[in-house]
């Protein structure tokens, strides 16, 4: 398939950038598309292209499907308890393939060390894909369903789209800003709720041991606060969870771009935000990110303020 991304345009900020529908996707109608402001409709090579990416997604979850609830034999990467199994390597290998057959000249990174045409998220060609083809990997290990393959684009200093596929559960989140976002086929939009009292939170620790007593200052903050809070084991299943509604707000510290770039994109595609932890914008790169409702964003932002002195995504 020859791509079709060199028609996106990304020169602005995310909710800036227009897509339109293209053919065997839903067409959103009445007072979602209204909210969304979509006064455009999305081209039928964007629909290509999206609809390429979610079946990459679907197979790589097939092959994840195979090692589920088997104890697959484990390895260890750099970090003690930062675990790979065949089946992480196995998915990447075949996203990997195909994403070079459908988009060819876009740039690829994987977490199991994937990297084509480089690295450099702000390149300004092309785009790169960020793929993480089986997010949540102690869980898939131990057979809890909650993990999914994540692949997003990021290009022009935004995420462009995002897929996410949780294959135990059958939902697949799909988004491109401006264009909205759907979980299998339905519209999604983030939850009315208004107050961090009345929220469900999620968060995550990092793998590092080292690292992981950083969030809990915020984690006991959030706690004394909220309605509820979660961890759940897969920050790409975290941010799409915001985005449908599910959940309120997340915040998360010690990630790699592969992590959030997929659900950057939905959930800005959603209506919800995204922000670093301290609301400046979005970078895939630092490692931390605040997302979403919107209503709650300006409050969690507040509550991570009163845990004392800087906040650093990176611990």
């Amino acid at each position: 398939m020859a791509s079709g991304l060199g028609h996106f345009q990304a020169s602005g900020p995310a909710s800036a950038v227009v897509f339109s529908r293209g053919a065997g996707w839903p067409a959103l109608t009445g007072d979602f598309a209204l909210q969304r402001g979509m006064s455009d409709l999305p081209s039928d090579r964007l629909g290509r292209d999206l609809s390429a990416v979610e079946a990459i997604a679907r197979e790589a979850g097939r092959i994840l499907l195979e090692g589920w609830e088997q104890r697959p034999t484990i390895e260890y990467k750099s970090e003690e308890k930062d675990i790979v199994t065949e089946f992480d390597r196995r998915a990447e290998a075949a996203i990997v393939t195909r994403l070079r057959q459908d988009f060819p000249g876009v740039g690829i990174v994987g977490e199991e060390g994937s990297r084509i045409g480089g690295s450099v998220v702000t390149d300004g060609g092309a785009g790169v894909f960020y793929v993480d083809p089986l997010d949540g990997t102690v869980n898939f290990a131990h057979g809890l369903p909650f993990f999914s393959v994540s692949i997003g684009l990021f290009r022009g200093g935004v995420p462009v789209l995002g897929v996410v596929h949780a294959p135990v559960m059958g939902w697949t989140f799909v988004g491109a800003p401006g264009w909205g976002a759907l979980r299998d086929g339905r519209p999604i939009q983030p939850s009315p709720t208004r107050t961090v009292g009345r929220s469900l939170l999620v968060t995550s620790f990092p793998t590092p041991i080292a690292a992981r007593p950083g969030n809990t200052p915020s984690f006991v903050a959030f706690n004394g606060v909220a309605e509820g809070l979660r961890r759940l084991g897969s920050a790409a299943l975290d941010l799409c969870y915001v985005a449908c509604g599910w959940l309120d707000g997340t915040w998360q510290r010690s990630l790699q771009p592969w992590d959030t770039v997929a659900g950057a994109a939905i959930i800005t595609a959603a209506g919800g935000r995204i922000s670093e932890l301290d609301g400046s914008a979005y970078n895939p790169l630092s490692g931390g990110v605040l997302a979403s409702n919107g209503h709650i964003h300006e409050e969690m932002m507040s509550v991570l303020s009163t845990i004392g002195g800087p906040i650093d995504p990176g611990v």
